[in-house]
């Protein structure tokens, strides 16, 4: 079992209990975490993709980056979540951007990391000062990354009229 093995099985049992609908978007971990995501458990329910985009050029194209934002940093990071819950239409995003190291990157230290996330509620961010080679920093971001994941899907109420499939009815009417 790997260390982010309960985290994601939490993560698995809340986004089906709830019928929520899950994204990433990554740039440190180039797939990594959705590729972990992905084996969750009934994820092909609950997961809706993920957007690797490792140049900034295609942060900004892409996913609409303010031009000249620093790709290490908190600003980044909510920027990245946000646009991509909006992509995905999404009730949860998790962004992860920094710098794995070994050597610095401009003018940050390696295992300087952010994690963004978005919600309907709003934006965050974990800053993670990391040590250890690159491998270490990206399973670290990983497995933070699945915990923030699991935390803000437990703090959504069960998907409303939108995604449940009872609503439409609700909506409609009953079929004649």
């Amino acid at each position: 079992m790997t260390a982010e093995q309960p985290s994601l099985d939490r993560l698995s049992e809340v986004a089906a209990e709830r019928g929520l609908r899950i994204c990433v978007v990554e740039s440190l971990t180039s797939g990594r975490l959705a590729s972990t995501i992905g084996a969750g458990d009934d994820a092909g329910d609950w997961f809706a993709g993920g957007i690797v985009a490792y140049l900034t050029d295609v942060k900004e194209s892409l996913l609409g980056l303010t031009p000249g934002t620093d790709p290490c940093s908190a600003e980044c990071a909510e920027q990245l979540a946000e646009s991509a819950r909006r992509l995905f239409d999404a009730d949860v995003c998790i962004s992860t951007t920094g710098v794995g190291g070994p050597e610095p990157e401009g003018g940050h230290d390696p295992g300087t990391v952010f994690i963004g996330w978005a919600t309907d509620d709003g934006v965050g961010h974990r800053m993670l000062a990391l040590t250890g080679d690159p491998h270490e920093v990206l399973d670290e971001t990983v497995d933070t990354a699945i915990r923030l994941l699991a935390f803000h899907a437990e703090g959504i109420r069960p998907a409303g009229p939108r995604r449940s499939g009872a609503a439409s009815t609700e909506l409609n009417g009953p079929a004649d």
